[in-house]
């Protein structure tokens, strides 16, 4: 592929330390001291109190879900967008909460902030916004109306690493957030993901619903004397608080993060740099380029055609394709999930055709690769072979 979506996303640097930490004489692999490490310096650079490393974004989805159904366990409403990844969703069903879909704005891909406001209800326990391929998804509004209602607002910042809304970094603004470090996001720990709050309640319950529920994986002492004394007939060790999960990462994950954290500031920069070299230089009689750019951390360059062409998407994926553009139609998470069949006998039948924005990006949207060593003629390059479709 010349043009992939990713490439070196593991530095030899990387690879380094995890080699340093195999080569002491009894290396700590599961969680220990660099999961800590990585929380703490992943907590200051974000601008949160604290963080919880798990396995993977999508299980930062489940635990945040299930945060919130300690909370509601009678159920209700969560609003979500229909462009973002299955697990947004999926854990919204897995919870017992009904997914309420609103339409995307085309300049930034996240939930349109107007149809947000005009869906809540006293049924709306949360709104999960997805900050989609490096863009700001927020509104001040918006922000301002939640918290008038005491509605929690739940970010996705999967896709957005460094990302920021007037200055803040995405996901030290919401009340919980998420992050990805999947292999081909703005850095990896091939596998791995992040769970980040203010409140310490939710700190705590994170904690133990990342390791099977267990009390002794809380640090806070108050906490887990008080539920020895509470159930004295059980070994303190094992006492599980919640029907939980394990969602644990390892040492060496927590050392990938500690490392590729050190040049993430200088990643995004140059994401952005790439991102505006090629919008710079796309067609935009044919193609969008009326992005929302302010605070962007790009992780893709997005190709979404003006106007709903099929014979134009279809000779485009063609050139892309002996081109050797390695591509994502239909953008996040493979464009509207509302007309996935896990949401059949969910939503009715023909749902997804009230959602006309996420329709075209469903069609005639599409994202190819931006990384820190993408170079500015092979971005160039790109833009020649996107013009010239006709």
């Amino acid at each position: 592929m010349q043009f992939p979506l990713m490439r070196n996303n593991i530095s030899r640097e990387d690879l380094d330390a995890v080699i340093a930490h195999l080569q002491q004489d009894d290396p700590m692999l599961t969680h220990s001291h660099n999961v800590r490490a990585f929380e703490n310096e992943w907590s200051n650079w974000l601008g949160v109190k604290y963080s919880v490393f798990v396995n993977s974004g999508a299980s930062a989805n489940l635990l945040t879900m299930a945060i919130l159904k300690i909370r509601h366990p009678e159920g209700g409403e969560v609003i979500v967008p229909p462009l973002t990844w299955v697990s947004d969703i999926s854990s919204v069903l897995q919870n017992g909460f009904m997914p309420v879909f609103v339409d995307i704005d085309r300049r930034s891909l996240a939930m349109d902030a107007r149809q947000v406001l005009a869906k809540l209800t006293d049924r709306t326990r949360a709104v999960f916004l997805t900050h989609v391929q490096g863009f700001d998804g927020l509104d001040d509004e918006l922000i301002a109306e939640l918290k008038r209602r005491n509605v929690p607002l739940i970010e996705d910042v999967c896709e957005s690493h460094g990302a920021t809304h007037n200055g803040r970094r995405l996901g030290s603004i919401g009340w919980i957030s998420n992050f990805s470090y999947y292999y081909a996001h703005h850095m990896s720990t091939i596998e791995g993901g992040m769970v980040c709050t203010d409140d310490p309640e939710v700190y705590q319950q994170i904690r133990m619903l990342r390791s099977h529920g267990m009390v002794r994986e809380s640090n806070d002492p108050e906490l887990r004397s008080r539920y020895v004394s509470d159930y004295p007939e059980l070994n303190p060790d094992f006492i599980f608080a919640f029907p939980a999960y394990n969602m644990r990462n390892t040492e060496l994950g927590g050392i990938l993060g500690r490392s590729q954290l050190k040049r993430l500031d200088a990643a995004v920069a140059r994401r952005n740099e790439n991102l505006h070299r090629f919008m710079r230089q796309l067609d935009s009689s044919k193609y969008r380029t009326d992005f929302k750019f302010e605070g962007c951390s790009n992780y893709a360059f997005n190709i979404v055609l003006k106007d709903a062409d099929d014979g134009l998407v279809q000779r485009l994926m063609t050139r892309m394709r002996e081109a050797g553009i390695e591509f994502r139609r239909g953008s996040a998470g493979g464009g509207n999930q509302i007309r996935q069949p896990y949401l059949k006998g969910i939503v009715p039948e023909g749902h997804h055709k009230l959602f006309p924005e996420v329709e075209h990006i469903h069609f005639y949207g599409f994202y190819i690769g931006n990384f820190p060593d993408l170079r500015g003629d092979e971005i160039d390059k790109l833009c020649e072979i996107i013009n010239a479709v006709q």
